[in-house]
C-alpha cells in the first residue's frame, strides 16, 4: 500500500497539532505529574504501552540491565485502541514532557510522525532497530523513507480449520465457499467466521482482499484514491462470501472474540482470525483443539497466494521527553531479540526479528510459526498514510454490511470517501 495523501509540511501540520491541543488543554494537566523526573536523580522513563500481561517483566529485565542509569515505568493504556489513541494525541498535542516512550499501533505511526509528536530513529538507534526485522513490521514504522520507531512485535491471522471435516486447506475464498457449501448440504459443520462488523477487524479483511488480488486503495506515492480493479474484485469476493449461505448469521455484527467462541464451540469449518485463538482453544475446548489445523488465509485467484494484512505495535520515543537517550536505548532493550522471544512465548505475541522463529524454545508456543513467518515474509499492510484513522472509518462505513456491497458502484462510492478523508474533509478525527 502507498505511503500518504499530501505532503505534510508547513500546511497541513499546524493544522493537526491545533485541533488537536484545542481539544487537550483542560484534559492533560493534570496528568502532568507523571512527568520524566526520577529519584536521586536517575530518570523516570515513562512507558505507555497497550495491556500486555507479562511486559512488567521485560521492565524489570530492562531496568536491571540499565544498572541504575534510568528506570523503566509502565504506564498502562486503557484495552480499547480508540482510547488508546485517544489518550496519546491528547497528551502528546498540549507538548506533555510525561510521555516518553509510546507503544503505537501500527497504523498510527505515520500520524504522530507527521504531526511532529515522535522523533526519528537515527544512527546506531535506527541500524539496531533494522537490524534481523522483517520487512513487513519496518515498513508500518517509517514516514517519508525515515524510521520514526521501532516494530516490538507483530500480527498476522490465519486459515483455522477442521482437518476432521477437510483433508486440505482451500487454496481460494472461492474454493472455502464451495467447501463450506458442501459441508452445509451434507448436515456437517461447515460455517466460515470471521470478522465482518463495522470496525476495523472488517477493513483488515477488505485489506487482505485487496492486496491478495494485486490492488491497491491509493497510488504508490500516498497522494490519491484509485481504488483499482484489484480493488473491486475484493469487494466481489466480499459480497460473494457474504451472501454465499455459510457465514454466521451474526456476521455482519462479528468481532474478533465471538469469532473465536463460535468456532471454539463447534459451529465453524473455518475461521480466518488471529494467533490468540489457539492457546484459548487448548483450554477451553482441547478435544476440539486436536481436530483443527492451521495454514495460508486462501488467496483470491488460483495460483496466487495470498497477502495478509499486518497488525502489530511499534515503539517510538516522544518529542517531548525530557529523556530521549535513555528513551531509545529503553525502547532498544524492550524489543530486543531475547524479549520479543519472551513476549511471543509468555504473551501469544509474534516477533518482529526473523532469527526469533528459529529459537527452539518457540515450538511448543508457536507451532504455527511457520506458516506465520511465511505470510509475514509476504505481507499487506494497510494504507500508510497520516490520514489513515479517517480511511478506515470511511471504509468500514461503506462495506458494511458486505451483504449489501454492489461491486463497481461501492468502489465508485468508496474512491470518493477515501479522497475525501485524504483531504481530512467529512469526517471526524
Amino acid at each position: 500500500m502507498s505511503e500518504r495523501s499530501d505532503p505534510v509540511g508547513g500546511r497541513r501540520r499546524p493544522r493537526v497539532r491545533m485541533a488537536a491541543t484545542a481539544a487537550a488543554l483542560t484534559f492533560v494537566t493534570p496528568m502532568a505529574a507523571c512527568a520524566s523526573g526520577g529519584d536521586g536523580g536517575v530518570p523516570t522513563i515513562n512507558l505507555y504501552y497497550p495491556p500486555e500481561q507479562n511486559l512488567q517483566q521485560v521492565v524489570d529485565r530492562c531496568n536491571t540491565e540499565a544498572d541504575g542509569r534510568y528506570r523503566i515505568v509502565n504506564r498502562v493504556l486503557p484495552r480499547e485502541a480508540d482510547e488508546q489513541r485517544v489518550q496519546m494525541v491528547r497528551r502528546l498535542a498540549a507538548e506533555d514532557s510525561g510521555m516518553d516512550v509510546l507503544g503505537l499501533d501500527v497504523t498510527w505511526t505515520q500520524e504522530f510522525a507527521s504531526a511532529d509528536w515522535i522523533l526519528e530513529w537515527t544512527g546506531q538507534d535506527r541500524a539496531e532497530a533494522e537490524q534481523g526485522t522483517l520487512e513487513g513490521p519496518l515498513e508500518t514504522a517509517k514516514y517519508q523513507d525515515k524510521l520514526y520507531a521501532a516494530p516490538k512485535h507483530t500480527n498476522v491471522q490465519l486459515l483455522w480449520y477442521r482437518k476432521d471435516l477437510v483433508p486440505e486447506p482451500p487454496a481460494t475464498w472461492d474454493e472455502m465457499i464451495s467447501t463450506a457449501q458442501r459441508l452445509r448440504d451434507q448436515g456437517q459443520p461447515h460455517q466460515v467466521l470471521t470478522m465482518g462488523a463495522q470496525y476495523e477487524g472488517l477493513v483488515v479483511l477488505y485489506n487482505t482482499l485487496v492486496a491478495s488480488a494485486g490492488g491497491n486503495i491509493l497510488n504508490d506515492d500516498g497522494t490519491e484514491a484509485v481504488v483499482d480493479d484489484g480493488a473491486v474484485r475484493a469487494l466481489e469476493v466480499l459480497r460473494d462470501f457474504a451472501t454465499s449461505g455459510v457465514t454466521s448469521p451474526s456476521f455482519s455484527n462479528a468481532t474478533e472474540d465471538p469469532v473465536r467462541l463460535e468456532f471454539q464451540n463447534g459451529n465453524g469449518a473455518f475461521q480466518v482470525n488471529w494467533p490468540f485463538v489457539y492457546p484459548a482453544m487448548q483450554e477451553a475446548n482441547p478435544e476440539l483443539a486436536e481436530q483443527v489445523a492451521w495454514a495460508r488465509v486462501p488467496g483470491v485467484e488460483d495460483g496466487t497466494p495470498s497477502r495478509v494484512t499486518i497488525g502489530g505495535i511499534n515503539l517510538a520515543v516522544s518529542r517531548y521527553s525530557e529523556h530521549p537517550a535513555e528513551s531509545f536505548e529503553a525502547a532498544r532493550c524492550l524489543r530486543n531479540a531475547e524479549n520479543q522471544k519472551f513476549s511471543a512465548i509468555n504473551d501469544g505475541v509474534p516477533p518482529t526479528i526473523e532469527s526469533v522463529y528459529a529459537d527452539p524454545e518457540m515450538d511448543e508456543a508457536y507451532p504455527m510459526k511457520e506458516t506465520i513467518l511465511e505470510q509475514l515474509r509476504d505481507s499487506a499492510v494497510r494504507p500508510l498514510t497520516p490520514a489513515y484513522q479517517s480511511i478506515s472509518t470511511v471504509t468500514s462505513a461503506i462495506l458494511s454490511p458486505p451483504a449489501a456491497i454492489d461491486p463497481q458502484a461501492t468502489a465508485d462510492e468508496l474512491r470518493e470517501a477515501v479522497a475525501a478523508a485524504l483531504e481530512s474533509r467529512g469526517v471526524l478525527p
